[in-house]
């Protein structure tokens, strides 16, 4: 099946189906009001539109729609509104409450879904010795070669109903939330009496509401009894992951095929493929996009995707000088511009342009076919500007190491959190992304934002806008405090009523912003050709040209002005 619904080239909103109001209706309702006719062609809603319970949506439970979050309805008045769907397809995982998790916990070894997800032991059999919590820890030859997301081994160990804990892979997040338990829990206990049972209950539900270390309780004279004790404790335990799929089951594939298909009848035209570069995993290799595996596997997804009609956009975050963003793009991909938040905050903070028209000017002389963005659900990228070694031969980066640390400072400095990436011994090897609204990021200077804005829109590529940036929103300290292990990604996630929406509407930031999309979302001038013209680097000159039809911007980073030229 050919496409028969060609992707738009105009601008794209970004946002959780409750980022505005209480769900996807009021979003609608946002995007129904004058002031935003003509602004958007595309949607990127964010994976809550499904089931999910961890990592805010992209821990799937199923492709089902969240009904608490999304309906038909909404669907079909997007539609009405002519705004293309993108959706998210995680590749790599799935979450422990998913009907595939569910059955194996339940059935074992007797589950049809027992090579579904990485039993890590099985997986590095041979390789390794168990360690005392029985887990098989891999030769260094190959522990070493994986690319850890998280301090620690990437595995949740489950207890299954046998009473056994398996180590699961996790590349990603996982929770473990220990609940109170009741007197009952205990009665199986041989020797435990009635009236030591209450006082041991108390003693956990008071160290639990505590969050004290169970493991250094003390139970008196029932010391003896304490293992079984830990195991009624470590049974009741809820436990949240995301658990890496096995590439190589076939009921893996069949399930991406159903999803694919789902999407579609969604309404999806674009399929961004989350984490897809961990998907393929063999021993003696690295996780992360190791070769030719990765491959086979993403034009395996295409296959399905073509009989869908969508596009694909793989995410991947890599260093610059790695140069995978040239392999993907080579093989005719969509790929992100995750080397434009920073670029522009660089450009910005520093009037200088040269960094960031070196990065607009290769796109344009290869060809790249991009999305980019300032703010997005994630952090702001830093990883993805460094240079890299590869063969012995350093690649350079957009940007040199200090000039990436000085970004990193500057958006810490004004409040901005911290994610970083760990070896496979737990210790910080490199910072990953900075979590910050793109507004705070530019210490919530309206006309940096506004010509932020400017620049995103005349680069190359389709632009993705984050809502919150729309209406100028600054970081949200106490959602990440409250947020625990991902807690620094709320930073930049508030949620806006409809009332936060009216008042926007009568600021000239917000204005502005929508004047500016909706003529980069209109102009037929985008659908043309782009120009990136020599200047002074304090300077920038950026022309779209579509037969007669020109765009024009003309920015100088010293006094933060710019002015649109506009012949139609």
């Amino acid at each position: 099946m050919t496409s028969t619904t060609p992707i738009s080239k105009g601008v794209m909103l970004n946002a959780y189906p409750d980022s505005i109001g209480a769900n996807l209706s009021d979003i609608v309702t946002m995007l129904q009001k004058p002031e935003f006719k003509d602004v958007f062609s595309l949607f990127y809603v964010l994976p809550t539109f499904f089931n999910s319970d961890l990592d805010r949506g992209f821990s799937i439970i199923d492709y089902n729609l969240n009904e608490a979050l999304v309906s038909k309805e909404d669907l079909k008045a997007l539609s009405a509104l002519n705004i293309q769907l993108k959706f998210d397809i995680v590749l790599n995982h799935l979450s422990v409450a998913s009907p595939q998790f569910k059955d194996l916990l339940k059935h074992g070894a007797q589950s049809k879904y027992k090579d579904f997800f990485i039993n890590w032991n099985t997986f590095w059999m041979g390789t390794g010795k168990k360690n005392a919590d029985g887990v098989v820890i891999p030769n260094p030859s190959f522990l070493n070669k994986l690319f850890m997301r998280k301090s620690g081994l990437p595995i949740l160990k489950v207890p299954f109903s046998n009473g056994k804990e398996i180590p699961y892979w996790n590349t990603f997040y996982q929770k473990i939330i220990q609940n109170t338990i009741q007197v009952d829990a205990l009665k199986d206990i041989e020797g435990l009496s009635l009236a030591k049972a209450k006082l041991i209950c108390e003693k956990i539900n008071m160290a639990i509401q505590n969050k004290e270390d169970l493991d250094a309780l003390d139970f008196a004279d029932c010391t003896s009894m304490k293992p079984e004790i830990m195991k009624v404790i470590q049974k009741n335990n809820t436990y949240l992951g995301q658990m890496d799929v096995n590439g190589n089951s076939e009921l893996v594939w069949d399930f991406y095929g159903e999803t694919l298909q789902k999407v579609s009848d969604f309404g999806g035209k674009i399929l961004r493929l989350d984490a897809f570069a961990y998907l393929h995993k063999e021993i003696g290799k690295t996780n992360f996009f190791n070769k030719p595996g990765t491959w086979e596997y993403l034009e395996r997804i295409k296959k399905i995707a073509k009989k869908n009609d969508l596009m694909l956009l793989p995410e991947i975050h890599a260093e610059y000088g790695l140069h995978l963003h040239d392999e993907v793009a080579e093989k005719g991909y969509y790929i992100y511009d995750f080397f434009l938040p920073g670029l522009v905050i660089h450009t910005l903070e520093k009037a200088n342009s040269s960094a960031l028209i070196r990065w607009a000017k290769e796109i344009v002389s290869k060809g790249y076919k991009t999305v980019n963005m300032l703010g997005c659900h994630d952090g702001i990228p830093v990883l993805d500007l460094k240079g890299k070694e590869v063969n012995n031969i350093y690649n350079k980066g957009l940007l040199e190491d200090a000039e990436i640390e000085e970004i990193m400072e500057t958006i810490l400095a004004r409040g901005g959190r911290v994610k970083n990436l760990y070896d496979s011994s737990g210790k910080k090897i490199s910072y990953y992304q900075v979590n910050a609204t793109f507004f705070s990021a530019l210490d919530e200077d309206e006309k940096k934002l506004l010509l932020a804005r400017a620049i995103q829109l005349f680069m190359p590529g389709i632009p993705q806008i984050w809502y919150l940036d729309i209406f100028a929103g600054k970081n949200d300290y106490e959602a990440a405090d409250k947020g625990g292990e991902g807690g620094h990604k709320e930073i930049n996630r508030t949620t806006l009523s409809l009332k936060d929406i009216e008042e926007g509407l009568q600021t000239e930031i917000v204005c502005k912003q929508l004047d500016l999309i909706r003529l980069r979302n209109t102009s037929k001038a985008f659908l043309g050709s782009v120009t990136i013209n020599d200047s002074s680097d304090s300077k920038i000159d950026i022309l779209w040209k579509n037969d007669t039809t020109t765009a024009h911007l003309k920015a100088d980073l010293l006094t933060l002005e710019y002015n649109v030229f506009l012949n139609e």
